[in-house]
C-alpha cells in the first residue's frame, strides 16, 4: 500500500483540541488523514488507522476520557475490537490515552468491555505543562515506535492534569510485571542524565516512570506526552516526534 492510500481517522468530539496537530503529522508524511466527528463516523473499516487526540473531551467530566470512551463503545464497540484483532493500529495521545484505557483496550491483557486501569490525578494535584524527556523502552513490539532505537531519549512536551497510570491494588504487582515481561512499556520519563527520576522529570508520579504503553499485540498504543507537538524537534541522533507517525505508516505500508 502506498502512503498516499493510507487513510487515518483522527476521531474528535466536543472538547478535543489536538486534532489539527495530529492531522498534519500524518499529512506531512504523505498519508491521507481525515478529521472525523464521532457522530459522522460511518464505518471504522473505511480507515487503516484510528487516532484519538488530546484535549478535554466533554470537559473530562466523570473521569478523563470516560464519556468519550462510552460514546465510542456505543457507536463502534464490536467493530473496534475486530479492527484491533485484525492488526490495524489504534493510537491515543494524552486524552486519547485516557480514552483507550477507559475503553479497556489498554493495557489489553484480555479483551474487556470496561477498564481495569485509570489515568489518575498528577501527584502535584495540578495541570503540568512542561518539556519531558522520554526514554524509548520497546524492543520492537510497538508498531508506533519501531523506527526509534531502544534506549533513545527524546524531548517531548507534556500537558496534562491526570496522567498517573494506576491499576487495581490487588492486581498492581501482577499488571506491572506483565507490562515489562510482555514488552508493553514503550516510554518512560527520565532526567537530563537519562536516569529514571521523580518530579519534575516525571510530571505525574506514574509508577516506574511509565509515560506510554501498548497492548500485547503492539498495535494499540497510548502515551501522555505529545509527539505531534515535537514533530520537527530532532535530538542529536535525528529522532523527533515525527518518528512515531512514520513508524505506524511504515507498518501499515507493509501490512
Amino acid at each position: 500500500m502506498d502512503k498516499s492510500e493510507i487513510k487515518v481517522c483522527v476521531l474528535r468530539i466536543e472538547g478535543t483540541n489536538n486534532e489539527e496537530e495530529l492531522y498534519y503529522a500524518f499529512k506531512r508524511l504523505g498519508a491521507s488523514p481525515e478529521l472525523v466527528h464521532l457522530k459522522k463516523l460511518k464505518d471504522i473499516f473505511d480507515y487503516n488507522c484510528l487516532m484519538i487526540p488530546g484535549g478535554f473531551s466533554t470537559g473530562d467530566y466523570v473521569r478523563a476520557g470516560a464519556i468519550f470512551a462510552s460514546r465510542i463503545r456505543a457507536k463502534i464497540g464490536n467493530n473496534l475490537h475486530k479492527f484491533i484483532d485484525d492488526g490495524w493500529p489504534v493510537g491515543g495521545i494524552c486524552n486519547g490515552f485516557q480514552v483507550l484505557v477507559e475503553l479497556g483496550v489498554l493495557p489489553g491483557f484480555t479483551r474487556r468491555e470496561y477498564p481495569d486501569a485509570c489515568l489518575f490525578l498528577n501527584d502535584s494535584a495540578r495541570f503540568e505543562c512542561r518539556p519531558t524527556l522520554l526514554k524509548h523502552e520497546s524492543k520492537g513490539k510497538c508498531v508506533f515506535t519501531r523506527n526509534i532505537p531502544k534506549g533513545e531519549i527524546m524531548l517531548v512536551p507534556s500537558a496534562h492534569g491526570e496522567g498517573k497510570l494506576l491499576f487495581p491494588k490487588d492486581k498492581e504487582s501482577e499488571y506491572y510485571n506483565k507490562l515489562f515481561e510482555n514488552d508493553q512499556v514503550v516510554f518512560r520519563y527520565v532526567d537530563k542524565d537519562g536516569e529514571y527520576a521523580g518530579y519534575p522529570w516525571n510530571p505525574n508520579g506514574s509508577a516506574y516512570n511509565i509515560a506510554g504503553i501498548c497492548n500485547e499485540a503492539g498495535n494499540v498504543f497510548g502515551m501522555m506526552p505529545h509527539p505531534e507537538r515535537a514533530f520537527f524537534d530532532k535530538n542529536k541522533s535525528g529522532m523527533s516526534g515525527m518518528n512515531v507517525f512514520k513508524s505506524v505508516l511504515d507498518y501499515i505500508e507493509e501490512k
